[in-house]
């Protein structure tokens, strides 16, 4: 195929249209999907569209910058690499191309507890840039445990999800039977036939499985792991835990999920030092906020002293220069660099942040912005 990565996928949603062609319809859907009729994933991605900038011109000669400090680590971009679960299924050996991309762009990448690779590994791969993603456990040791375990293998800053009191239903999965373990039936044997790049991966791989979590039962056979991490996740933050979380972790804490003032204040007041802005990727609730719509209130409500992240529905780097224009201080991407592993395969990572990045660099020159602090100038 003639001419670069970039001539031929310029966009997010020209890796989006490739990855649905490489990847099984089971691990499509697990990726693509929201929660009820979906269209909280929908409205996510219009929300952030009707974010719009008034360019101003004349500015001379521009050189813009994206280098930010974040918790005294200066990073290339405000863009990071938000925590997915299950990142194997959609592409075999997900996780260990993710972090390449963020050691090489020097970008975050946060490991989820249910993705498919152990901190150990993922650490220092990630080399300094690791965030590790703590679904809370139920069981104080399981929690202690996990956590020294993130310590120990490099993650500087731990984000604790809030946001999944219980598991939503995700129709779309249901009826696609995504489901760990997988069942081995025709129906997933055609659908991997019809894939032969990502089942060639996942020869070379192997089954995804819960890494992080399969240490802990008494057996590593996938069902058993599967039960486990359903059993012992979830449905257990409170001020109280969070407290507890706050006293053992001695580096950044974030807290993730959090769409009202009151709850972002909150947990500042508990001891986190920044609050992630997400809807979950319109996973979790079809009926609540678009998550662009919920930045700014809690941007004004904890005030500029205190850090406040975003995800759900960044698509582009003009995506990007939204939520930084709107008081963002990093903004993450699940969907788009999952897209990029599904597209091309361990390229994909960093050239999903090469079309952010890229895009970003763009924006700020089309509206005559130097700095990403600019940015708020120019917004209608």
């Amino acid at each position: 195929m003639a001419g670069t990565l970039m001539d031929r996928y310029p966009s997010i949603s020209d890796l989006e249209r490739r990855a649905k062609r490489r990847i099984p319809s089971f691990a499509w859907e697990y990726l693509a999907s929201g929660t009820g009729d979906d269209w909280l994933v929908q409205d996510n991605l219009d929300a952030m569209r009707r974010i719009r900038f008034l360019p101003e011109f004349l500015k001379g000669e521009i050189n813009p910058s994206t280098s930010t400090e974040l918790f005294g680590v200066t990073y290339n971009a405000p863009i990071g690499i938000a925590p997915v679960g299950l990142t194997s299924l959609m592409w075999p050996g997900a996780d260990a191309a993710l972090a390449a991309a963020a050691a090489k762009h020097r970008i975050p990448y946060t490991l989820s507890t249910v993705a498919t690779e152990k901190p150990e590994i993922s650490g220092p791969a990630a080399d300094g840039m690791g965030w590790f993603q703590l679904y809370p456990p139920k069981q104080e040791n399981l929690r202690r445990d996990i956590i020294d375990r993130a310590a120990n293998s490099g993650f500087t800053t731990l984000v604790v999800t809030a946001d999944v009191p219980w598991p939503s239903r995700r129709e779309r999965q249901r009826k696609a039977h995504v489901r760990m373990p997988l069942v081995i039936g025709p129906k997933l044997i055609t659908q991997t036939a019809l894939r032969p790049a990502w089942t060639m991966a996942l020869l070379r791989r192997g089954m995804p499985r819960f890494r992080t979590i399969e240490d802990y039962p008494e057996t590593k056979s996938m069902k058993t792991v599967a039960g486990f991490a359903t059993a012992s996740l979830g449905n257990t933050l409170s001020a109280e835990y969070l407290t507890a979380v706050r006293e053992q972790w001695e580096g950044p804490l974030v807290v993730k999920g959090i769409l009202s003032p009151e709850g972002a204040r909150r947990c500042v007041e508990l001891g986190a030092d920044a609050v992630q802005v997400s809807n979950h990727g319109a996973r979790q609730l079809n009926g609540t906020v678009a998550g662009i719509d919920a930045l700014a209130p809690i941007v004004a409500e904890v005030g500029s002293d205190v850090p406040v992240l975003f995800d759900s529905g960044v698509r582009s780097g003009l995506d990007v220069a939204r939520a930084i224009a709107l008081g963002a201080s990093m903004v993450f991407c699940g969907r788009a660099f999952m897209f990029g592993l599904g597209a091309l395969g361990d390229a994909g990572p960093s050239h999903t942040y090469e079309i952010l990045q890229d895009g970003l660099v763009n924006t700020m020159y089309q509206v005559g912005c130097t700095s990403l602090d600019e940015l708020a100038d120019r917004l209608i």
